[in-house]
């Protein structure tokens, strides 16, 4: 964790994104906490006491924002268990795997990420590949990994995994923002959950879906992660609006000629194509539109794992967990610490603040590529 962030545990000062304070709203915890600009957010902690180790380990400021709790789920919640988990929603059977940290602190309220997988992958592959118990063990929040029931595209025998693209229907993405909610409503019935913070990170097909349940879920979602995703390019859902503005991760694996920074980033499985490339471009566009505070990360590998280095100690996407353990749902509107602090060394040095921030990555070290389409 980087000294600046360990120096916050009395205050911080989250510089506004080049625009005047926001008024009143429920995504600004106080208007009078918004000066020149500027909006402190005083962390209500014992002088002495040790510095968080991520802004979801503080108390929220007084009168912040929080997130609107999901509805249990009309057929209930099972016994959840870790591992594998059967949950009844929207009248059908859907299944989840569940990660809980092997060891917790005394009084802790554990954050909750989700995590979709590609679209030739699985949630255990998501588990093993992303080292996420590990993560859970090491970095301490609770990981959600659904297992796709499938989503075919419209005239075609292409099934993306997670719902969107043009051709899916609002009911069938209702059903899916549904399965989130009543994922999230059983595991914060179950455990002693951070509420302020839940994140939800995608890969690829699952990044394509996260994006779309980023706008629908603003209200329950503290921030969200796109790796290799976007909106708006070729079959791929646009991006219509969030109610709240929400920190962001966008990732993606090279632009190609022209800019000459690699490989291009892109997918083309029975005959359809998807430029992430493109697609990431057109989430960031639109954030920036909006006022989301974002980084952007860009390697040169194409549409591969990310290059990610593990940190000393830590597993290999510590520093996108990292991003979402310092975003709080109660964080001033379109405002992040990075502002202040700069990006944690745990992200890469080809991850940089706002659209054109990142200074791409170069040289060799790709990992393999292989056949992401479903066989």
């Amino acid at each position: 964790m980087i000294a600046g962030l360990r120096a916050l545990s009395l205050a911080f000062v989250i510089l506004g994104c080049n625009q005047a304070s926001p008024p009143a709203t429920p995504d600004t915890p106080d208007a009078s906490m918004a000066i020149d600009g500027k909006v402190s957010v005083m962390i209500d902690a014992p002088p002495d006491s040790p510095a968080p180790r991520y802004l979801c380990n503080a108390q929220p400021p007084p009168n912040a924002a929080m997130p609107t709790p999901p509805p249990l789920p009309a057929a209930g919640c099972p016994t959840l268990v870790s591992g594998m988990n059967t949950i009844t929603t929207s009248g059908e059977q859907r299944q989840f795997i569940l990660v809980l940290p092997a060891a917790l602190d005394p009084g802790e309220k554990l954050p909750v990420l989700f995590m979709w997988h590609w679209i030739g992958g699985s949630a255990n592959s998501f588990l093993e590949r992303g080292q996420v118990q590990d993560a859970a063990d090491q970095q301490h929040f609770i990981a959600v990994i659904p297992v796709s029931k499938g989503a075919t595209v419209a005239l075609t025998s292409f099934n993306t995994k997670w719902p969107f693209d043009i051709t899916q229907t609002p009911a069938r993405m209702d059903e899916e923002f549904t399965f989130f909610d009543d994922m999230l409503a059983c595991v914060e019935q179950q455990y002693t959950v951070n509420e302020s913070c839940v994140s939800s990170v995608g890969v690829s097909a699952g990044a394509l879906f996260n994006d779309q349940l980023a706008q629908a879920r603003s209200n329950r979602l503290a921030s969200f992660i796109s790796l290799s995703g976007g909106v708006a390019a070729t079959i791929i859902k646009p991006w219509t609006g969030a109610a709240r503005k929400l920190p962001a991760v966008v990732l993606w694996g090279g632009d190609g000629p022209p800019q000459m920074d690699g490989n291009k980033d892109i997918l083309g499985c029975f005959s359809i194509g998807m430029d992430f490339s493109v697609a990431s471009r057109s989430l960031e566009d639109a954030l920036s539109a909006d006022g989301h505070f974002f980084i952007e990360c860009k390697h040169n590998c194409g549409h591969v794992e990310p290059p990610l280095d593990a940190p000393p100690d830590l597993s290999k996407y510590a520093g996108m967990w990292e991003f979402a353990l310092n975003h709080p749902f109660w964080l001033p509107a379109g405002t992040s610490p990075f502002q202040q602090t700069g990006l944690p060394p745990s992200l890469p040095s080809w991850c940089g603040i706002g659209a054109g921030g990142a200074t791409p990555r170069s040289g060799g070290g790709c990992p393999a590529a292989e056949n992401p389409c479903p066989s």
